[in-house]
């Protein structure tokens, strides 16, 4: 948890037959989400038609009070979202939900992911007359959804005819007057799943974490390019655009979910603890303890103990009363925020030989302060276990990890000059080709790793595309 990676956000709704205490159930839903976004949120209600909506920065607890939570009111769905920004974070336009109030009616939008021709869409609306509040791609896939409903009977046949034109990742779900709408992008790079509540009430998710939250048995995912509706107490599915092969981001097993969730059939948990075990056995280290760092190499660390026979040990105790020390979007405020979030036991690596798992590295400055930890605590070797393949490439998806320069797994190139450089006696990431062994498949996104990316991406935009124009 202690990396720079950053994901943009994570989406919720719930549709019910009769009134009742959505915003309530969202509020619960998000909060199980919030790992996958710590800068701001957002609810809104619809009560048969009437759209009741509350954003703000912030986390969950902060935003939502008992009495906003009254303010919002019952209603037949909700939405929610939770969000992290990299450029234009405190625009308080990008919040999600957007609620949109066009002829025809209204929507709310949320989404997770990002678009590589959001740009290109946006100048196309604002030639048209357009007007653009935010800087965020789900204003761009708001006005290509209302364009193609404008033309069409229903919001599940525009969001058919839209889908075509927007292309990158995109797990959204969409909220009308009668219906609840959730969609895939054709690659599946973002998760979405579906569960239903003992009382009838349909659940949509980013994870399935926040389906038991909520009290909904997990039903099945959202298939790569299918569409979703729930009305009138069913379901249907639009299976235009659904591809045999999808292509979902491999980090979200490795660290992005939550451990108890499962994606695509695969536990999150399981899948790292595998990792954990691959690396053991391909790089092994003469050793005395094996820790993890919070959260995400917990689960490695305990794999990588496993198969190696080293003992498994509490390395780090970390402040559970402060957020992601992701959320801060200035370099120099997250490396504040690391050291009063993170304390090595002494009593578990003085004197030690310590191989210290983490789920990446990405500058390599976070690591090397942790690193440092460490050694101030006493160990006298640390040597770091990454539980994936180097970043060496941008992710044009819905991950923040930077442009290529800023990597140091591209400025460095060998393990042991990374390893010099942050401080460790050793390093070894997980081989690139052993990825297929987490979830026992090769359907994902491995664009980072490798530079071979599911769709092309020649012509994709830059994460600061909209605020450079902005602010020029």
């Amino acid at each position: 948890m202690f990396n720079e990676i950053h994901e943009e956000c994570g989406v919720f709704g719930i549709y019910e037959e009769k009134t009742a205490d959505v915003a309530l159930s969202t509020y619960f839903g998000l909060y199980a989400l919030q790992h996958r976004g710590q800068e701001s949120c957002g609810i809104a209600v619809n009560d048969d038609g009437v759209f009741s909506h509350r954003r703000a920065d912030g986390l969950v607890s902060d935003v939502f009070s008992r009495e906003e939570i009254g303010h919002l009111g019952k209603g037949n769905s909700a939405v929610g979202h939770v969000r992290y920004s990299t450029f234009g974070g405190k625009n308080p336009n990008n919040i999600q939900p957007l609620v949109i109030r066009h002829v025809k009616g209204n929507l709310a939008l949320v989404h997770n992911g990002n678009l590589i021709n959001a740009a290109e869409l946006r100048r196309e609306f604002e030639l048209s007359g357009a007007i653009f509040h935010g800087t965020s791609d789900t204003e761009a896939i708001a006005y290509a959804i209302v364009r193609e409903r404008l033309k069409c009977h229903s919001t599940e046949e525009a969001v058919e005819r839209a889908m075509p034109e927007i292309k990158g990742a995109y797990s959204c779900i969409i909220m009308t007057a009668q219906k609840l709408i959730a969609f895939r992008d054709p690659d599946g790079f973002r998760p979405l799943c579906i569960g239903k509540t003992s009382d009838g009430a349909y659940v949509t998710a980013s994870e399935s974490c926040a389906l038991e939250t909520v009290g909904a048995e997990f039903i099945r995912d959202v298939e790569a390019g299918e569409i979703v509706v729930f009305s009138g107490g069913e379901i249907k599915s639009i299976r235009t655009h659904v591809k045999k092969k999808k292509s979902i981001c491999i980090f979200e097993y490795i660290y992005f979910a939550r451990p108890d969730s499962v994606i695509e059939g695969i536990s999150v948990h399981g899948a790292r603890v595998r990792a954990g075990r691959i690396l053991a056995d391909c790089c092994p280290v003469d050793a005395d303890i094996v820790i993890g760092v919070p959260d995400s190499g917990l689960d490695a660390a305990l794999g990588y103990a496993e198969k190696s026979g080293i003992p498994y040990g509490i390395g780090f105790i970390k402040n559970k009363y402060i957020g992601r020390s992701f959320i801060q979007p200035q370099q120099n405020q997250r490396e504040s925020a690391v050291k009063i979030k993170l304390n090595a036991v002494r009593e578990s690596v003085a004197g030690k030989r310590v191989i210290m798992i983490d789920d990446s590295i990405v500058r390599g400055t976070t690591s090397a302060r942790i690193i440092r930890l460490l050694r101030e605590a006493g160990a006298k070797e640390v040597h770091v276990r990454i539980s994936s393949p180097p970043f060496i490439h941008s992710c044009y998806f819905g991950t923040d990890i930077g442009s290529e320069e800023n990597l140091i797994a591209s400025r460095c190139g060998s393990e042991s000059e990374i390893a010099e450089a942050i401080g460790a006696d050793s390093l070894a990431y997980l081989p690139a080709d052993k990825l297929c062994n987490l979830i026992d498949s090769d359907d994902f996104c491995r664009g980072c790793f490798s530079g071979k990316y599911p769709v092309d991406v020649s012509g994709a935009s830059r994460k600061n595309k909209f605020d450079e124009k902005i602010h020029a």
